[in-house]
């Protein structure tokens, strides 16, 4: 019974998640990028196959891509929201493409009308990651909503957290029955000491972990992830496109739980969101800054992160961890982090000097339930310091 039990809560969660986005399925993974293979796989993906995806990522998310046997195209990037350059597309369309990846880069919305109508005219598969988006909306429609399927995350610094945790949604009948079928055939559930570590991470990230904070506690996690002391949302093996023989895996009921929670104060913590980009907006004005740049008619983006743009980011990063300032790092090289080995990937040196570009002197301030007013304000304090770009 209690079997049971387990079960239908995880069923709960991934039905009440893909009713938000009026999906007609959703399926829990135990990492979000997980949810990008279960997709993949379940269209057929494999060796002679391409995917389009921006050429300012994580590397976790080019992986799955890299499984399936398939090659990973890169596109470079616009530099105001980050996200793929559509004009650019056309050039990189081959025979052999099969799938465009729209990565919704910080919560910015992509061009999904030009995506859409080069994806019509090719016969090519629309994935929406919206790992950074949960909310945003293009032309007052949610993403999430526009392509075949869509998937989520919910790692540590994602929209909302289960500690890890993925779905994939999609209202395609003949998509849904094929992940259905792998799930039922491939799937394996994560193991007790895994959960047991993963419910104790949470607990102390709820207690502990508050912008003042997270400096150090990211570097005590990283060291404690190396080690294997911690359930890390990615592993050194991982630098490498191999797939380890337990990858594809389940959620967990905790994680589930979590997610019921946290998914019945979304509408909060989107509002929250909204709120403190606004403020971001106003004091970062007042200091002389640019504001945002995005086409307000079209996108109406909930920011996972706050972008911006300064020359010393090295130095910022650094002096942010000593003042206590949460400052993040998002994306350290075109395939975050800095540890990827490009090579292993396709990418060369040059490829998206955009991305490259942004990758140099792209940080982003927080925007998370626990960022508050005065938060925001020692926030700007300290990035204005800096010279903007």
């Amino acid at each position: 019974m209690k079997s049971d039990d387990n079960h239908n809560e995880i069923t709960r969660y991934e039905g009440e998640f893909a009713r938000w986005f009026d999906a007609d399925a959703g399926f829990a993974f135990w990492k979000g990028r997980v949810a990008l293979y279960a997709i993949l796989k379940a269209m057929g993906l494999g060796p002679g196959d391409e995917v389009i995806v921006p050429g300012y990522t994580c590397v976790m998310d080019v992986n799955p891509i890299k499984y399936l046997g398939a090659r990973p195209v890169y596109v470079d990037i616009e530099p105001d929201t980050f996200n793929i350059n559509t004009d650019l597309l056309w050039d990189s369309i081959t025979s052999k493409t099969r799938v465009i990846i729209a990565q919704h880069t910080y919560g910015y919305p992509c061009d999904m009308d030009a995506i859409a109508e080069i994806a019509r005219k090719n016969d090519i598969s629309v994935i929406e990651d919206c790992c950074l988006a949960f909310g945003s909306k293009y032309r007052g429609k949610t993403v999430g909503t526009f392509g075949k399927a869509a998937y989520f995350s919910f790692q540590w610094n994602k929209p909302y957290t289960t500690g890890l945790g993925g779905i994939a949604i999609t209202s395609d009948a003949e998509l849904s029955d094929r992940i259905k079928s792998l799930r039922a055939g491939e799937m394996c559930p994560p193991s007790k000491k895994e959960v047991i570590m993963l419910g104790a991470q949470l607990l102390v990230y709820r207690l502990l972990v508050y912008p003042r904070t997270t400096a150090l506690a990211q570097n005590v996690f990283r060291y404690l992830t190396k080690r294997g002391a911690v359930v890390g949302s990615s592993s050194t093996a991982e630098f490498e496109p191999v797939k380890a023989d337990d990858f594809f895996k389940g959620l967990s009921t905790l994680q589930a739980r979590s997610g019921l929670r946290q998914l019945s104060r979304v509408e909060k913590n989107i509002a929250h969101r909204r709120k403190m980009a606004r403020l971001y907006d106003q004091l970062l004005q007042q200091k002389g800054w640019h504001g945002r740049k995005y086409d307000s008619d079209l996108m109406d983006p909930v920011l996972v992160r706050y972008p911006v743009r300064i020359v010393e980011k090295d130095k910022a990063l650094a002096g942010a961890a000593k003042a206590g300032i949460e400052l993040g790092s998002w994306f350290e090289c075109p395939l975050h982090p800095s540890e990827t080995p490009l090579s292993s990937y396709g990418y060369e040196a040059g490829m998206c000097p955009e991305a490259e570009r942004a990758s140099r002197e792209a940080v982003n301030l927080p925007l998370h339930p626990r960022a508050n007013e005065r938060t925001v304000r020692r926030s700007v304090d300290f990035i204005s310091r800096f010279m903007e770009v």
